[in-house]
């Protein structure tokens, strides 16, 4: 696998989904030839994560490329470098997320937030969830947080909530 080449590689996986998208191919199965879906799978990535950023690309430009490509950035290096190039096999469960209007110190998301980025980093989010969804998209604006700032913020404070929510509020405080 070459490393150096990944956001070129991926740029053009992620234009072929758009393109997909665009011309009213839904479902992410197929999407994708068997060296391709091997390519991602050897950087932690699967089809649906192109199909999420095609969908809601076309339904309204965001997240967009140069944001989903920091954060599978993120999560690749995570793949590579904390779980050796192996998926967990594990699939996170959403029912036991905190409810999406759940707060914490004052800040909406959060609290749902930061089990989904930790789903994210350990490539274990159902094909039903999305890191950098709209809700996602809404507080990382309202906070002024780069998605993948977050994700790498959710990597090295682990399971350090208190951590987490006070590098927020102060990030939101310097807004």
């Amino acid at each position: 696998m070459s490393h150096y080449d990944f956001p070129t590689r991926f740029r053009a996986l992620y234009d072929h989904a758009l393109g997909l998208y665009r011309a009213g191919r839904r479902g992410a199965e197929g999407y994708f030839d068997d060296k391709q879906t091997a390519w991602l799978a050897a950087n932690g990535l699967t089809a649906q994560h192109l199909y999420d950023y095609a969908e809601d690309d076309v339904g309204g430009g965001e997240p967009g490329f140069e944001h989903a490509l920091a954060i599978e950035v993120v999560r690749r290096d995570y793949f590579l470098n904390v779980q050796g190039g192996r998926a967990s096999g594990v699939v996170a469960d959403p029912s036991t997320w905190p409810e999406k209007a759940a707060a914490v110190d004052g800040i909406g998301w959060l609290p749902r937030l930061l089990p989904k980025a930790r789903a994210k980093l350990r490539g274990e989010l159902p094909a039903s969830m999305m890191y950098g969804c709209g809700g996602d998209r809404c507080f990382f604006k309202d906070n002024d947080i780069l998605p993948a700032e977050f994700l790498a913020l959710v990597w090295r404070a682990g399971d350090n909530d208190a951590a987490i929510i006070s590098w927020v509020k102060r990030r939101k405080v310097g807004a």
